[in-house]
């Protein structure tokens, strides 16, 4: 029997399943692997440990960082800028809903936002593969302008690099961005207490499942377009409403399951999602269930998990409600202090099971 059993009064069966719950809240994961593989840039497990054994220990040193969307860099004005840099990879570079350009400019916004960041301006870096079409690059550029038009943002500097050809799948695209905080925002885990509300702004699984498809290699069809979209104008109509917001994260790689792991890591407390109330459009479960996919773990570039304060709550899910990008937002679960570390679903059939971190990649190359 463990310590904590010990102290929590259990015995026998109930001491077993503590003492697991336990153990699978103490698992951090370990990079075993020799080369770098497809799992590594899919945000979950295998992410996750690259970071731990090969980033942390060079740049963090002996430093507890906690990992979010940007760093946040105070300057001598006391006035505190939120700093992203992301790569996008994705394959097609086309896809209902949005393209590679699209992304570029939505997921640094995004990434900004998620912090409380009003985004000020992006730089964007291209790799050009010898023989991709000028007309081809136009239209990503122009999809990159529009997105940029859209979320109240100027692209202000870049780099251009060409390999040689077969070297870099077409095109490749890398974006950062700096945001100013508002002085009275602070957005952390660290926030996050036991009994606060766990919310998303709409459906999930959608983007992921878009570019699946658009590949063509599946022998589906749906309609189904990517939810890209930039978040800053969300965030704000949300903030406006739920001053008091303890956290945000916008759902990417690895999906809900993934992001949620990770607020339950760095909060230290229980994630609890409903099943019944994961908003997942009928189209994107059922190519997820023909794929033997959980949407947990489908990749959004439109979406956010937000937790705020349980008497913010209604007003919250008010204010997204009623903006274009929020109208399918929905309260998905809440926040326990018990048992610690960890994510539970309860599922449709009325039991309970542990959401881990997104395992291997079933959707390679989705951003």
């Amino acid at each position: 029997m463990t310590d904590a059993a010990k102290e929590s009064g259990t015995t026998g069966r109930e001491a077993v399943v503590f003492g697991r719950i336990e153990a699978f809240r103490r698992r951090r994961p370990r990079l075993l692997d020799d080369v770098i593989t497809l799992a590594h840039g899919a945000g979950g497990k295998a992410s996750a440990a690259l970071l731990d054994a090969v980033f942390l220990p060079a740049f963090a040193g002996e430093e507890k960082r906690v990992q979010t969307d940007a760093a946040v860099v105070t300057l001598a004005s006391g006035e505190r800028l939120a700093f992203s840099t992301d790569s996008y990879v994705v394959k097609p570079l086309c896809f209902p809903g949005g393209s590679a350009g699209h992304l570029a400019v939505h997921g640094t916004v995004n990434d900004l936002a998620m912090m409380g960041a009003r985004p000020l301006a992006l730089s964007a870096a291209f790799v050009l593969e010898e023989g991709f079409s000028i007309d081809a690059l136009r239209e990503i550029v122009a999809d990159m302008a529009e997105a940029a038009a859209a979320a109240g943002v100027s692209i202000v500097t870049g780099d251009t690099k060409v390999v040689d050809r077969g070297a870099a799948d077409g095109m490749y695209i890398s974006t950062a961005g700096v945001g100013l905080i508002p002085a009275d925002r602070e957005l952390s885990a660290d926030k996050v207490s036991d009994g606060d509300v766990v919310l998303t702004s709409g459906t999930i699984g959608d983007h992921g499942t878009a570019v699946m498809l658009a590949r063509g290699d599946l022998a589906l069809e749906a309609d189904i377009e990517s939810d890209t979209a930039p978040l800053n104008d969300l965030m704000e109509s949300l903030l406006a409403a739920a001053p008091s917001t303890r956290w945000l994260r916008d759902a990417t790689r690895g999906g809900v399951g993934t992001v949620c792991n990770e607020l339950a890591r760095d909060s230290n407390l229980t994630v609890v999602l409903e099943e019944s109330a994961l908003p997942v459009r009928s189209a994107v479960a059922a190519a997820c269930e023909l794929l033997g996919i959980d949407p947990l773990y489908v990749a959004n570039e439109g979406k956010f998990i937000a937790v705020v304060a349980p008497d913010e709550a209604e007003a919250a899910l008010a204010a997204m409600q009623a903006h274009p990008l929020g109208r399918d937002a929905a309260r998905i679960g809440d926040i326990r202090a018990e048992p610690p570390g960890i994510v539970v679903l309860l599922t449709t059939l009325g039991g309970t099971r542990i959401v881990d971190m997104l395992v291997g990649d079933p959707l390679p190359r989705i951003c």
